[in-house]
């Protein structure tokens, strides 16, 4: 099994991406957003996610020469379309004029339509909070899904993420989660590595309770169930909410069959913390309550109980140091897939 620093999952994304046809500018930023998705431990969202956006690229879905446009605009809110150009590009574009109008006018609303998969949704949140905006987002998936809604067997949503952060220094607190029991990158991580998942992630097309990662991808299908198990209706409920807003609002749509499980639709909002309450006044009340959280009387067994977003940056500094580890089928499908697209990752 390989392990790659930063610099080199850069250079291997870079390379790839550069083969199938996308610019060195854009090239940039979706290998960035992959090698800091490994680095911070979520492989699910890393450079695995190649083999899927060059096919993506290949069939049409994923358009790496088009623009992302502005289609509304006023001071405090945006409406883009992506054009299908890559997710995090859209994003980004998303996130920075956010970010701008927060400044401007304490807060702000961005929507973004025809917008491909943007990777860890965390880590826009979590650049937010690095400038001083606490931050909500989500994304909806418009077309296929791969989850069952609460009491069905078939898919009909999307693992539909939310994220929320807010800024504490150089530690902010992000919440990433999906509102389904896992990411479906998690469990093609499990595949790849011949593991079983979990009890509680998936169903088979059946609808039995399956540990077995092949089962979701079939033939024939399976499904991801909601979040919360017994309690899986407040999963499932979020998730028909985040359909709304990511879908319904922006604009991106629900239910459409004429794109790929990997399309989104996006809502992002920002608040300028400093617009609503002292910078000094807010970071004092902020280190109380965690210190708060933190003093709590641990269950037998728990070293430390960890605030959100705490156990990515301690991963993130540790495969900093040790490096990001590859399964070999992943590096096995990389380096085919290098071949494919005119390029080699064998020097990275």
């Amino acid at each position: 099994m390989p392990s790659l620093n930063s610099e080199q999952l850069h250079t291997l994304a870079a390379r790839i991406l550069q083969g199938a046809g996308v610019s060195a500018t854009n090239a940039d930023v979706v290998a960035t957003e992959l090698k800091d998705a490994n680095l911070v431990g979520h492989d699910s969202h890393g450079v695995m996610r190649l083999m899927q956006y060059v096919d993506y690229i290949n069939q049409g879905f994923i358009k790496p020469d088009a623009e992302c446009e502005v289609l509304r605009e006023e001071s405090s809110f945006a409406l883009l379309d992506g054009h299908f150009q890559f997710g995090q590009v859209a994003a980004t574009k998303g996130l920075q004029l956010g970010i701008e109008k927060a400044r401007a006018g304490g807060t702000a609303t961005i929507f973004v339509r025809n917008c491909n998969h943007v990777g860890r949704l965390g880590s826009y949140s979590q650049k937010a909070a690095m400038q001083g905006l606490a931050a909500m987002m989500c994304v909806n998936a418009p077309g296929p899904g791969g989850v069952a809604p609460f009491g069905g067997i078939e898919r009909r949503l999307g693992t539909n993420p939310i994220s929320m952060s807010a800024p504490r220094g150089d530690n902010p607190l992000v919440l990433d989660m999906t509102s389904s029991a896992t990411a479906e990158g998690k469990v093609r991580v499990a595949l790849q590595k011949g593991d079983t998942l979990p009890e509680g992630w998936i169903i088979d097309s059946e609808g039995n309770p399956s540990v077995n990662p092949a089962d979701l991808y079939g033939p024939p299908e399976g499904a991801i169930v909601p979040l919360g198990g017994a309690m899986g209706f407040k999963g499932f409920g979020l998730s028909v909410m985040i359909d709304v807003f990511g879908g319904i609002l922006s604009g991106s749509g629900v239910c459409r069959d004429d794109l790929p499980r990997g399309a989104n639709g996006v809502w992002m909002y920002f608040l300028d913390v400093e617009k609503f309450i002292a910078p000094a006044e807010y970071d004092a009340l902020m280190e109380t309550y965690v210190a708060s959280i933190k003093s709590s009387r641990r269950a037998p067994g728990v070293d430390e109980i960890l605030m959100a977003g705490e156990i990515e940056l301690r991963r993130q500094a540790d495969r900093m140091e040790s490096g990001v580890p590859i399964p070999d089928e992943t590096w096995r499908q990389l380096t085919e897939l290098a071949k494919q697209v005119g390029t080699t990752i064998d020097d990275v």
